[in-house]
Order: C-alpha cells, then sequence, then structure tokens
C-alpha cells in the first residue's frame, strides 16, 4: 500500500513537471519566434535579416550557445510594463567560426528599435566579461536606436558599462563591429572604440544623434 502511494506522488509530481518542461519550452520557442511575422516582415522589406538570421551566417552550424535568452526588463512607466519581449532586443552568446571560439552580440531592431535598456546592456556587460576572461574576439553586429530613452541614466549608465569593457578589452583581444542599420548614440560610441568597423553600403549609419536633438540642444538644422 506505502509503494502505491508513493508511486501516485511520483506520478503527479512527474504530471506537474511534464507541464513545466512544457510552458519552459513554449517559453523558449516565443523568444526563438522574436515579436512575430510581421516585424520580421518589416525588417526584411528594408533589406536587413533578423539577430538571429545575422548569427546563423556568422557562426559554424550548430555551434551557437545563448546566453540569458529569457531576460527581460523590469521597467515600468511610459507603456513599458505592458510590453516585456524575452530576450530585451539583443541576443548574446558564443561559437565557433572556422573552429574558433567568438563571442558575439546581435541587437534585434525588432525590438524596441534595437535600443539599450538596463536588461540589455546587462547582457552584453556579461557576454562581454566572458570574451575577456576567454581571451576569444568579440563580435557586436550593431542595428539600434542607442539608448533606450524611456529608462532614462539606467540606459545611460548600460552604456557607460559596455565603454568601460570596451577599453578594458583594446588590446587584450580583438574587437569587431559590425554596422547593419541605424546606428545611434552608444551603438556608434561603442563600436568607435573597437578595433575593426564594417558597415554595409546604403544600409548602415553610425551618428551620434537625431536631427531633432541636434536642433533643441545647438539651434542647428541637419539632415
Amino acid at each position: 500500500m506505502t509503494v502505491a502511494v508513493d508511486s501516485g506522488r511520483t506520478e503527479a509530481g512527474a504530471g506537474q513537471g511534464g507541464g513545466r518542461v512544457a510552458e519552459l519550452h513554449a517559453i523558449r520557442a516565443q523568444a526563438l519566434g522574436g515579436p512575430g511575422e510581421r516585424a520580421t516582415e518589416a525588417q526584411h522589406a528594408k533589406g536587413k535579416l533578423t539577430a538571429r538570421e545575422r548569427i546563423d551566417l556568422l557562426v559554424d552550424p550548430g555551434s551557437f550557445q545563448e546566453v540569458e535568452q529569457l531576460r527581460r526588463h523590469r521597467a515600468t512607466g511610459f507603456g513599458l510594463e505592458a510590453k516585456k519581449p524575452y530576450t530585451d532586443g539583443v541576443v548574446t552568446g558564443w561559437g565557433t567560426v572556422d573552429g574558433r571560439t567568438v563571442f558575439v552580440y546581435a541587437h534585434d531592431f525588432r525590438i524596441f528599435g534595437g535600443a539599450l535598456g538596463e536588461a540589455h546592456a546587462t547582457k552584453i556587460h556579461k557576454i562581454m566579461d566572458m570574451a575577456i576572461s576567454a581571451g576569444a574576439p568579440l563580435v557586436s553586429l550593431n542595428d539600434g536606436a542607442g539608448a533606450r530613452i524611456q529608462e532614462g541614466v539606467s540606459a545611460l549608465a548600460g552604456y557607460g558599462g559596455i565603454f568601460q569593457r570596451n577599453t578594458k578589452a583594446s588590446g587584450v583581444i580583438p574587437q569587431i563591429s559590425v554596422m547593419l542599420g541605424p546606428c545611434a548614440g552608444g551603438a556608434a560610441y561603442s563600436p568607435a572604440l573597437t578595433d575593426f568597423v564594417f558597415m554595409v553600403r546604403e544600409t548602415s549609419q553610425m551618428f551620434i544623434t537625431g536631427p531633432d536633438v541636434v536642433k533643441a540642444v545647438t539651434g542647428e538644422e541637419i539632415t
């Protein structure tokens, strides 16, 4: 009788565990799928690939290991509490290129225009630290609108952490930046601190800030 009771509890526990596993698989599928087909089609219509498509082209097939896939921001206000996508707009991890370990992060322009917030920055900090510790190259695939203005100083502090690591890694590991879209603010400052910068003709830009902000600050009208 005791064996039967224990067995029943084990089966019930297994059932609950199976439900949790199925839930995890569903969440991971959501993270891999991104914000939806419409956003992906809009990215493709601009002649650009998604973050994951870019990483797949960079690294050896099947070698990419993602880090913090399920991280989401914790910000509130400006409607952010209703929009908490997995990855928080950046895909980070490591893989191999021709068999050599390479660390990589890629902005996902489909999520908040690739803008950087606290969680987004924390993921980049982590992968940069891992690259420095491993003595392996770091490749950034840039396609983003700079700091996420809704997160204010938290976003700016996140960029400060990236710049600090860029300088710490200088001369220690190769840092390679690939510009794949409109890269504003910190998404231009950080690549400028790296060893090599590659730009896609007629698709990528590097600029400090947009015309509206320049006009508001300096009064100058620019294109």
